[in-house]
């Protein structure tokens, strides 16, 4: 799912616009809540962080059901569709493999 005018080496959004600004609003109000209360703000922190990753994991496996419903019906799925759906796995895969990268020593 490429955006228009985005570069080839951008990553590909993981989900819609509009999804992903309420998840960020969330997280900011979290962060700003920290101040006042650190531990409710961690509690917070640890649910936004798992409700985004089973909305990751259940548009994975939506799209992936839907090719491989494509596939049982013996319908042709377009390579160009393939194409999008493995950059989406890229990004992602890129992305999480990129929180583990190698990082500097904490001084």
């Amino acid at each position: 799912m490429r955006i228009e005018g985005q570069r080839a080496d951008q990553p590909v959004p993981l989900m819609l616009g509009e999804e992903e600004e309420a998840f960020r609003a969330r997280w900011a109000t979290i962060q700003a809540d920290f101040v006042d209360e650190p531990r409710r703000a961690v509690k917070e922190a640890d649910a936004l962080v798992a409700e985004t990753m089973n909305r990751l994991s259940e548009m994975f496996t939506s799209e992936r059901g839907k090719l491989e419903g494509q596939w049982s019906r013996q319908e042709e799925v377009s390579t160009e569709n393939l194409r999008l759906v493995l950059q989406r796995y890229r990004s992602f895969f890129d992305r999480l493999l990129g929180m583990t990268a190698k990082r500097e020593p904490d001084a």
